[in-house]
Protein backbone atom coordinates (compact mmCIF):
# COMPACT_ATOMS: atom_id res chain seq x y z
CA UNK A 1 0.00 0.00 0.00
CA UNK A 2 1.14 3.58 -0.82
CA UNK A 3 2.02 6.15 1.80
CA UNK A 4 -1.19 8.08 0.47
CA UNK A 5 -3.38 5.04 1.94
CA UNK A 6 -1.25 4.30 4.74
CA UNK A 7 -2.65 8.43 5.79
CA UNK A 8 -6.02 7.55 4.87
CA UNK A 9 -6.26 4.20 7.16
CA UNK A 10 -4.64 6.53 9.46
CA UNK A 11 -6.89 8.84 9.55
CA UNK A 12 -9.95 7.08 9.39
CA UNK A 13 -8.48 4.74 12.49
CA UNK A 14 -8.36 7.86 14.19
CA UNK A 15 -11.86 9.35 13.44
CA UNK A 16 -13.36 6.16 13.96
CA UNK A 17 -11.88 6.27 17.74
CA UNK A 18 -12.90 9.84 18.34
CA UNK A 19 -16.09 8.95 17.24
CA UNK A 20 -16.47 6.48 19.71
CA UNK A 21 -14.94 8.90 22.43
CA UNK A 22 -17.42 11.55 21.51
CA UNK A 23 -20.01 9.69 21.27
CA UNK A 24 -19.95 8.15 24.34
CA UNK A 25 -18.90 11.91 25.99
CA UNK A 26 -21.92 12.97 24.43
CA UNK A 27 -24.36 10.62 26.06
CA UNK A 28 -22.81 11.05 29.21
CA UNK A 29 -23.03 14.82 29.02
CA UNK A 30 -26.48 15.52 27.75
CA UNK A 31 -28.79 16.38 30.92
CA UNK A 32 -32.08 14.96 28.76
CA UNK A 33 -33.65 12.26 30.90
CA UNK A 34 -35.21 10.57 27.75
CA UNK A 35 -31.25 9.88 26.31
CA UNK A 36 -30.57 7.62 29.88
CA UNK A 37 -34.12 5.98 29.63
CA UNK A 38 -31.95 2.59 28.43
CA UNK A 39 -28.86 1.73 28.82
CA UNK A 40 -26.58 0.84 25.64
CA UNK A 41 -26.95 -2.81 25.18
CA UNK A 42 -31.06 -2.18 26.21
CA UNK A 43 -31.49 0.36 23.37
CA UNK A 44 -29.44 -2.15 20.57
CA UNK A 45 -31.39 -5.14 21.37
CA UNK A 46 -35.14 -3.53 21.60
CA UNK A 47 -34.20 -1.54 18.15
CA UNK A 48 -33.34 -4.71 16.74
CA UNK A 49 -36.48 -6.71 18.25
CA UNK A 50 -38.99 -3.71 17.27
CA UNK A 51 -37.42 -4.04 13.71
CA UNK A 52 -37.60 -7.77 13.37
CA UNK A 53 -39.73 -8.71 15.57
CA UNK A 54 -39.86 -11.36 18.32
CA UNK A 55 -36.35 -12.77 17.66
CA UNK A 56 -34.43 -16.35 19.22
CA UNK A 57 -31.76 -15.31 21.60
CA UNK A 58 -28.88 -17.34 19.03
CA UNK A 59 -30.16 -14.95 16.27
CA UNK A 60 -30.15 -12.37 18.14
CA UNK A 61 -26.58 -12.94 19.75
CA UNK A 62 -25.65 -13.75 16.10
CA UNK A 63 -27.09 -10.49 14.76
CA UNK A 64 -25.42 -8.28 17.82
CA UNK A 65 -22.33 -9.92 17.11
CA UNK A 66 -22.51 -10.83 20.87
CA UNK A 67 -21.78 -14.34 22.94
CA UNK A 68 -25.00 -16.02 23.32
CA UNK A 69 -24.55 -16.12 27.10
CA UNK A 70 -24.18 -12.32 27.06
CA UNK A 71 -27.47 -11.66 25.50
CA UNK A 72 -28.54 -14.03 27.41
CA UNK A 73 -27.72 -11.87 30.46
CA UNK A 74 -29.03 -8.45 29.19
CA UNK A 75 -31.93 -10.31 28.31
CA UNK A 76 -32.54 -11.35 31.67
CA UNK A 77 -32.20 -8.05 32.76
CA UNK A 78 -34.40 -6.31 30.47
CA UNK A 79 -36.87 -8.84 31.31
CA UNK A 80 -36.86 -7.77 34.88
CA UNK A 81 -37.30 -4.36 34.12
CA UNK A 82 -40.27 -5.04 31.74
CA UNK A 83 -38.62 -4.12 28.85
CA UNK A 84 -38.88 -7.77 27.10
CA UNK A 85 -40.73 -11.26 27.79
CA UNK A 86 -39.66 -14.31 26.56
CA UNK A 87 -41.75 -17.20 25.31
CA UNK A 88 -41.00 -20.56 23.85
CA UNK A 89 -40.55 -20.77 20.11
CA UNK A 90 -42.72 -22.74 17.77
CA UNK A 91 -40.27 -23.42 15.43
CA UNK A 92 -38.15 -25.31 17.95
CA UNK A 93 -39.59 -26.42 21.25
CA UNK A 94 -36.11 -26.12 23.11
CA UNK A 95 -36.00 -22.47 22.01
CA UNK A 96 -37.04 -19.10 23.42
CA UNK A 97 -38.27 -16.31 21.50
CA UNK A 98 -37.55 -12.60 22.86
CA UNK A 99 -40.22 -10.01 22.37
CA UNK A 100 -40.27 -6.24 23.75
CA UNK A 101 -43.13 -5.35 25.55
CA UNK A 102 -45.61 -2.08 25.28
CA UNK A 103 -43.34 -0.39 27.86
CA UNK A 104 -39.99 -1.73 25.73
CA UNK A 105 -41.50 -0.41 22.58
CA UNK A 106 -42.10 2.35 24.75
CA UNK A 107 -38.61 3.11 26.03
CA UNK A 108 -36.86 2.74 22.30
CA UNK A 109 -39.33 5.28 21.14
CA UNK A 110 -38.31 7.96 23.50
CA UNK A 111 -34.70 7.39 23.23
CA UNK A 112 -34.90 7.24 19.54
CA UNK A 113 -36.55 10.28 19.38
CA UNK A 114 -34.49 12.21 21.20
CA UNK A 115 -31.22 10.84 19.60
CA UNK A 116 -32.74 12.18 16.45
CA UNK A 117 -33.67 15.72 17.70
CA UNK A 118 -30.01 15.71 19.99
CA UNK A 119 -28.36 14.70 15.87
CA UNK A 120 -30.61 16.89 14.12
CA UNK A 121 -29.19 19.66 16.61
CA UNK A 122 -25.25 18.44 15.78
CA UNK A 123 -26.14 18.58 12.45
CA UNK A 124 -28.10 21.43 11.99
CA UNK A 125 -25.53 23.09 9.33
CA UNK A 126 -25.39 20.20 7.32
CA UNK A 127 -27.34 19.93 3.92
CA UNK A 128 -29.36 17.30 3.11
CA UNK A 129 -26.62 15.47 0.65
CA UNK A 130 -24.30 15.54 2.87
CA UNK A 131 -26.36 14.07 5.62
CA UNK A 132 -27.42 11.69 3.58
CA UNK A 133 -23.91 10.88 2.55
CA UNK A 134 -23.18 10.06 6.06
CA UNK A 135 -25.86 8.11 6.35
CA UNK A 136 -24.83 5.92 3.79
CA UNK A 137 -21.33 5.59 4.59
CA UNK A 138 -22.06 4.90 8.39
CA UNK A 139 -24.56 2.25 7.36
CA UNK A 140 -21.95 0.68 4.69
CA UNK A 141 -19.03 0.98 7.46
CA UNK A 142 -21.17 -0.84 10.06
CA UNK A 143 -22.45 -3.50 7.78
CA UNK A 144 -18.14 -3.98 6.90
CA UNK A 145 -17.29 -4.08 10.67
CA UNK A 146 -20.38 -6.51 11.08
CA UNK A 147 -19.17 -8.94 8.34
CA UNK A 148 -15.54 -8.91 9.57
CA UNK A 149 -14.25 -12.34 11.14
CA UNK A 150 -11.31 -11.96 13.33
CA UNK A 151 -8.73 -14.40 12.34
CA UNK A 152 -8.54 -17.60 14.85
CA UNK A 153 -6.15 -16.72 17.50
CA UNK A 154 -3.41 -19.31 17.45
Amino acid sequence: MDDSGDDVLGTIETQIALLMRLGEATRRATPVEPHRALDRAAYVILRHLAEAGPTNVSALAARLNLDGSTITRQVSAMQRDNLVTRGSDPADGRGTLVSPTDHGLHCVAVVRSARRDLYGHILADWNAADRATLASLMHRLNVSLSAHKPPARG
